[in-house]
């Protein structure tokens, strides 16, 4: 790779790192070409990505984030998966390493915060941005109408109470 090949491309990670919900970190030697393709079309369909990297580009486009620990992920062959959705390349990645052990989760750079293997399959357990949106707009819309009845109870039962008294005076 020339210069300007290398600094377009630590332009490229320092981008990633900056804008990506989280970037998860895997080893994948031994995977086919074509199980990288999988892999990559399961990113892409969640609106993730996958990217083979360059060692001491990565850790250059770090620029000091999470420290030695996360200098410390970029050895032996590097794919990173990334995406807005921080659940999102977690998921893909755990999903796909259950499945084909060749491809090992080494950890993950999310903001300043560095994880582990560990902390990725954590990761991968949680609900993702829309799924969590749709609960809270559940909860919400169910408050809402809770209070709703609540506020309208009294006054139908004085409507009902004012019916009766009609009833009876006409009667």
């Amino acid at each position: 790779m020339d210069k300007a090949g290398k600094q377009a491309a630590l332009a490229e990670l320092e981008e990633v790192f900056e804008n990506s919900g989280a970037v998860v970190v895997t080893h994948y030697t031994g995977l086919s070409v074509a199980e990288l393709t999988k892999l990559r079309t399961s990113l892409r369909e969640q609106g993730g990505r996958l990217k083979v990297v360059k060692n001491r580009i990565a850790k250059i486009a770090l620029k000091g984030k999470g420290g030695d620990v996360a200098q410390g992920l970029f050895t032996g062959q590097v794919a990173i998966a990334y995406a807005e959705d921080p659940t999102v390349p977690a998921k893909a990645a755990a999903e796909f390493a259950k499945n084909n052990e060749k491809l090992k989760l080494v950890g993950g750079v999310m903001g300043a915060e560095v994880m582990d293997g560990a902390g990725v399959e954590a990761l991968a357990k949680m609900p993702s941005r829309e799924e969590m949106i749709a609960t809270i707009v559940a909860r919400l819309t169910g408050q809402a109408s809770q209070i709703v009845q609540r506020v309208n109870a009294p006054g139908q039962g004085l409507a009902g109470a004012i019916k009766v008294i009609g009833e009876q005076a006409a009667a």
